[in-house]
């Protein structure tokens, strides 16, 4: 007798689950035993389950069970995924060309011309030579332990989704701090987005892209690390002080020149906080990318746990640290300057 026979004989829908004799599917091994020593075995209220679709299922065949649930899923997605692939495909395929091509061209440079490029580049953001010193000593470092091709790689995609990122982010965190209904509308979508562990980023787009094709694991990353720039964006356009917009108001300033003149210049240094999170967990992301071919240092990251080289998942791991800590380092230094110059 199954735990919860009682509920669907109070209902009067045992007819309905199949019968006196439709106790339950398969039978537990406790039942098995205790029908062939002719005990019946009670369940005290301690140890009564959870009426999950499991149990109820034990007593009524007709319930679906967990299994059920699940394959429903799993066969619904399959059933619209060439009608999504239709659709994706066209709009994300100048993903995977900027991510070839910025692989490709961050490997073509050759590294005396890419390393003080990147010199020049970090100077200019942040008017620090030590700052470019120790992005050119960390990149020389790198190539040193014969890492620069990884370490190009990483950067490559890097650039390309936090840019998209920003290109993105922006105008939708301007959306949200300029409409409440735009901003209850989008919350649930970042929460779900920031909740949602890595890893399941990557099943639906696995069973939507080849593994081979570079926007799956563009798409991951893009997803994973939109969040922080959405949301710094909507507040800091949103924490502008209300007089300075009711100046702006009596300036006879329309509501293009209050955003491009005043609320966006007085958030930079919100927008830039967000843009170096974004970064940073773009950087999160491609090591667990790796697991669909992402190229970069978390393919040596993932080497070294499958083939349990320790020596070479440390250092691959010190590499990205390193990288993290040039990026963090140019980002807020680019956010010094700007409030700086709003000082």
């Amino acid at each position: 007798m199954a735990t919860y026979d009682f509920v669907f004989d109070g209902l009067g829908l045992r007819e309905w689950c199949g019968g006196d004799d439709a106790g339950g599917g398969l039978m537990s091994m406790d039942a098995l035993l205790s029908e062939t020593s002719g005990e019946a075995t009670e369940v005290s209220a301690w140890d009564t389950p959870f009426p999950s679709l499991d149990a109820l299922n034990e007593a009524c065949p007709a319930m679906p069970q967990s299994r059920d649930l699940t394959s429903g899923l799993e066969n619904g997605f399959l059933a619209i995924k060439d009608g999504l692939q239709v659709v994706v495909d066209p709009l994300t395929q100048p993903l995977s060309w900027a991510l070839t091509n910025a692989l490709w061209l961050m490997q073509a440079v050759p590294w005396w011309l890419m390393i003080p490029i990147l010199m020049i580049v970090s100077f200019a953001v942040g008017r620090s030579l030590k700052l470019a010193g120790l992005v050119g000593l960390s990149f020389a470092f790198l190539a040193f332990i014969d890492y620069y091709d990884y370490t190009m790689q990483t950067l490559a995609i890097i650039f390309v989704c936090a840019f998209i990122c920003v290109l993105f982010g922006v105008p939708i965190g301007i959306a949200m701090a300029r409409n409440d209904k735009v901003q209850r509308g989008m919350i649930p979508v970042l929460d779900m987005l920031q909740t949602l562990p890595p890893f399941v980023y990557l099943i639906p787009l696995i069973f939507l892209f080849s593994v081979t094709e570079p926007k799956l694991y563009g798409i991951a990353i893009i997803l994973y690390a939109i969040v922080p720039v959405v949301r710094l964006t909507d507040l800091g356009i949103r924490m502008v002080d209300k007089e300075v917009i009711e100046a702006a108001d009596a300036f006879g300033m329309t509501e293009r020149q209050k955003l491009f003149g005043v609320q966006i210049p007085l958030a930079l240094p919100n927008i830039m906080a967000g843009v170096n999170q974004t970064i940073m967990m773009s950087l999160a992301m491609v090591v667990i990318a790796s697991l669909v071919s992402a190229p970069g240092l978390g393919v040596l990251v993932l080497r070294g746990i499958r083939s349990l080289e320790l020596g070479v998942g440390l250092v691959s791991g010190f590499g990205i640290v390193l990288l993290a800590i040039i990026l963090d380092r140019v980002t807020k230094a680019a956010l010094a300057r700007i409030n700086a110059s709003q000082h």
